[in-house]
């Protein structure tokens, strides 16, 4: 999971959804387990917990054993789910490291009062430690309970001997998984710890409390996260230079379209009756007469006016200019 810093929140979210869902999932599934297992044993008859409201099902051993598998199948499905994703993952900061039960004693003596409480990583030795007990004792718990129920299926015949071994280890386990789960829970008792009870709901912790308490862990964040912005900032940069670039290209291909002369062309008109200086002077003034009409150049020689039509005017106008001038124009 990508860990990510809130300032506005001032906080820091921990546990990603799907982290959520597993801790519930297990947690709830778990304290299923507990109780349908002792439910299977006559227990809740002996001690009355049958003759309270709503628990009257709970004296019955058929009933009890088709919840234990119901919460069986999710316990191993998640279990299972959990290796897997987070195996692919790469996650292993819940992975017990060298030296956590020594911090571990110095962190408890802390609370104490005696001594004071190391540096810590995401997560807290004792944590570690308390993943790889409920983990191991989960294990056995779902290895002795599949040949409990092989045992039970038609044709099955297993020795009474291995029989017997399975379900005492089992039972076993059941209790230490419950002091596990005792001693899980016993662990908010210590103020110190007492912030952590945030993220079991909603994923997130106080930075203040993981500046004092997670401090190798929030150093981690903090360059992360100035790593992060580094790289931001420089792609910004790049994007604005390219930016800048490209309109200094536009400013200097507009520039030079502005600067070059523009191709002049000229239109051509062969004309009658033109035969002096002064046929010269009546046709460029006619012409000029017209907006648009530019350059006007007239060769007696050629019978030709030649001219630059820059608005576009109609050939007709032109036409009648020049007529009215007493000229007459030769259409090709």
């Amino acid at each position: 999971m990508k860990e990510r810093i809130s300032e506005d929140k001032k906080v820091i979210l921990r546990h990603s959804s799907i982290e959520l869902i597993e801790h519930w999932a297990l947690a709830i599934s778990g304290f299923i387990l507990i109780f349908s297992g002792f439910g299977e044993l006559p227990m809740y008859k002996r001690y009355m917990v049958t003759q309270i409201p709503g628990l009257g099902w709970a004296g019955d051993f058929f009933i009890n054993l088709k919840i234990h598998y119901l919460g069986g199948i999710i316990f191993v499905s998640i279990m299972v789910f959990h290796a897997i994703y987070h195996g692919w993952l790469g996650h292993q900061g819940l992975l017990p490291q060298k030296g956590d039960f020594k911090a571990s004693l110095v962190t408890l003596l802390s609370m104490f009062g005696f001594g004071k409480e190391p540096k810590s990583d995401k997560y807290l030795p004792e944590q570690r430690l308390a993943y790889a007990y409920l983990g191991g004792v989960g294990l056995i718990l779902v290895l002795t309970g599949i040949v409990k129920v092989i045992k039970n299926l038609p044709g099955v015949f297993l020795p009474p001997g291995l029989i017997t071994a399975m379900t005492l280890t089992h039972t076993f386990a059941t209790i230490f998984f419950l002091l596990g789960v005792m001693a899980h829970l016993a662990a908010l008792i210590f103020k110190v710890n007492r912030p952590l009870t945030k993220s079991i709901f909603t994923g997130e912790v106080d930075i203040e409390y993981v500046k004092e308490r997670h401090t190798v862990w929030y150093d981690e964040l903090m360059k992360n996260k100035a790593k992060v912005e580094a790289e931001v900032e420089d792609k910004e940069k790049v994007k604005v230079g390219s930016e800048e670039k490209d309109e200094v290209e536009v400013r200097e291909q507009g520039s030079k379209a502005i600067d070059e002369p523009k191709e002049e062309i000229m239109t051509a008109l062969k004309v009658k009756g033109m035969s002096c200086q002064h046929c010269v002077m009546s046709v460029t003034k006619a012409l000029n007469q017209l907006d648009g009409v530019q350059k006007i150049q007239v060769n007696l020689e050629k019978g030709e006016v030649l001219f630059e039509n820059t608005k576009t005017v109609a050939n007709g106008q032109i036409v009648k200019a020049i007529t009215d001038a007493g000229y007459e124009v030769v259409q090709s």
